[in-house]
């Protein structure tokens, strides 16, 4: 759920406890906004994508002494899915509608949009075929399961392109002056 929310698809442990950034981005970043309980890790990856900033793996030994949790389970099965579902939300208006206009918000928005007329115009022609026992004929059928095919593969090709979209270039200038040149 971390990877979708926040965009950083090619991140392998976003909510390890372990987080070091550079201080300029970190000004780039509304503080007082961010989660100060267990949500923290994502709610910054989440704003840190809403930047462009660049993230990455940094290969650690994990080491647990005789801690002890703190995190709830009940609070964070009822409590993070809602909060990840309004990252997720307001990170793709602001990357795909707000910021750009790319070939991923043509195929989020026809996706969508031939995903749910053709379940809405499926779903309403098996109900007047169960009132009315007349089965739906096989165009009715076509004019519902096309729709339906493209657009789920068009929200696939959305999700394509969002994993493709992960920032790259890093916000810090010195950090962009070490970066290899790509050919």
């Amino acid at each position: 759920m971390n990877k979708v929310a926040s965009g950083y698809w090619n991140i392998a442990d976003p909510t390890n406890g372990y987080t070091a950034i550079h201080r300029d981005v970190l000004a780039l970043l509304p503080l007082e906004k961010l989660d100060q309980r267990f949500f923290f890790e994502s709610d910054m990856l989440f704003r840190l994508n809403v930047c462009r900033a660049v993230v990455v793996d940094i290969p650690m030994e994990a080491r647990y002494a005789n801690e002890i949790s703190n995190l709830s389970v009940t609070r964070a099965l009822f409590g993070f899915p809602g909060k990840y579902l309004a990252r997720f939300v307001k990170r793709i208006f602001y990357t795909y509608f707000l910021r750009d206009f790319t070939a991923g918000t043509v195929a989020l928005l026809s996706g969508t949009f031939l995903t749910l007329s053709g379940a809405t115009f499926g779903f309403w022609h098996w109900y007047l075929s169960a009132v009315t026992g007349r089965p739906a004929t096989s165009g009715e059928v076509m004019l519902s399961a096309l729709p339906v095919l493209v657009g789920c593969q068009l929200l696939i090709s959305a999700v394509n392109f969002d994993i493709a979209n992960v920032p790259t270039i890093p916000l810090h200038p010195k950090l962009t002056a070490r970066m290899p040149e790509s050919t």
